[in-house]
């Protein structure tokens, strides 16, 4: 019973973060949508580097990219990368405070925009300025809180 209530949790986490990533915003704040898919992906792979890996990013991915629209397989690619990096360096970053952590994600939500913008680009809608990498900084300011929320979530329900 305590994998299937682990799978649940996980689920329902990564099904609210695939909702935040299309609740609409206001012209103002679309630019600046924190990549909450990419975040709770990289965390359950950091938290439980057994059960959530690559395959689970690629599929998570793969759902991204047919709930918004982008191109078939552009945040499959990203969220693959950052899962096979994470994968790498789990350890270490346990070990982080929680401001070396936000840090790293800056850096891997970064990179996940990039390679985003990579794929688009390569379709013919790239964004000419670098306003695309602001998700980075918005999604390293929420790291800590949001990691602190999963963290909790994940001791209460026994996720393991």
């Amino acid at each position: 019973m305590n994998n299937a209530n682990g799978l649940l949790v996980i689920l329902l986490t990564l099904v609210v973060a695939l909702w935040l990533s299309i609740v609409p915003l206001p012209l103002w704040a679309q630019w600046g949508r924190p990549e909450f898919v990419a975040m709770v992906a990289l965390y359950w792979v950091m938290a439980l580097p057994e059960r959530v890996g690559i395959g689970w990013a690629w599929l998570l991915g793969l759902v991204q990219d047919i709930v918004e629209g982008s191109v078939f397989g552009e945040h499959a690619l990203a969220l693959a990368v950052l899962a096979y990096l994470v994968l790498i360096l789990y350890q270490r970053m346990r070990m982080f405070t929680p401001l070396q952590q936000a840090a790293v994600i800056f850096l891997f939500i970064g990179l996940h925009q990039l390679l985003c913008n990579w794929v688009q680009a390569l379709s013919g809608n790239s964004s000419t300025s670098l306003l695309f990498l602001l998700p980075a900084l918005i999604s390293a300011l929420l790291w800590p809180l949001l990691a602190l929320l999963l963290r909790v979530l994940r001791r209460s329900y026994f996720v393991r």
